[in-house]
């Protein structure tokens, strides 16, 4: 068991073995999360919005309708879209 101290400001200094372990360093960001017993600190990776957007982008202008549907609105395109990024957040969460 590896105790920390809290200091001035609230800080915690999180011990060389465990940031090892967790394969992060400084600038990376952890996630806490309250649960039974305790606190459980996660890395996350955080993505700039404008690369994100650009890499979305980029994807975007690759994709070509092979078939396309003209009953198909731009709406029920965008809710399809949608629900994909849902599905594929929550397999990745």
């Amino acid at each position: 068991m590896t105790l920390m101290r809290v200091r001035r400001a609230a800080q915690l200094t999180l011990p060389a073995e465990l940031r090892k372990a967790l394969q992060v360093k400084e600038g990376d960001y952890l996630e806490a999360r309250i649960v039974a017993g305790g606190v459980l600190l996660a890395p996350v990776a955080v993505v700039k919005r404008k690369r994100a957007f650009a890499k979305i982008e980029a994807a975007v202008a690759q994709v070509r309708d092979r078939e396309p549907n003209a009953a198909e609105t731009v709406l029920a395109a965008e809710k399809k879209i949608a629900k994909e990024v849902t599905a594929a957040r929550r397999r990745h969460a």
